[in-house]
């Protein structure tokens, strides 16, 4: 968490959007953490209230990341859009989007797999 945050803190110095660090795997790094912690919480130790207060609180969190959204985007345009594109918003996928696609020859873009010796 502490690593988001100061990717986070460092883009709102330079009035740019976070793309660097764990924003570039997910567009709400802390947010996962938290939901993730919160399981954590539960499989340790269910009690009555933690199961009540997970749902409420992933339903919270996930509402207040759609309204940071909303703000991004009417802040950087073109620029959020792209990045939300290409980065999901809480759990990231099982390869790096800069080091999954190339571009082939033709133009269109594929996966890049390396290669790999028998």
């Amino acid at each position: 968490m502490a690593n988001a945050w100061k990717h986070l803190h460092e883009a709102v110095q330079h009035d740019e959007l976070a793309e660097t660090g764990p924003y570039a795997w997910v567009r709400h790094p802390q947010y996962g953490e938290f939901i993730l912690i919160r399981i954590g919480f539960l499989l340790q130790w269910p009690t009555i209230p933690t199961l009540i207060m997970f749902p409420v609180l992933v339903y919270v969190y996930l509402r207040l990341a759609h309204s940071e959204e909303d703000e991004v985007a009417a802040r950087f345009g073109g620029q959020w859009a792209a990045y939300s594109e290409r980065t999901p918003a809480f759990w990231p996928r099982l390869r790096h989007p800069n080091r999954d696609t190339r571009q082939s020859p033709g133009g269109s873009s594929r996966a890049h797999r390396p290669a790999v010796r028998r």
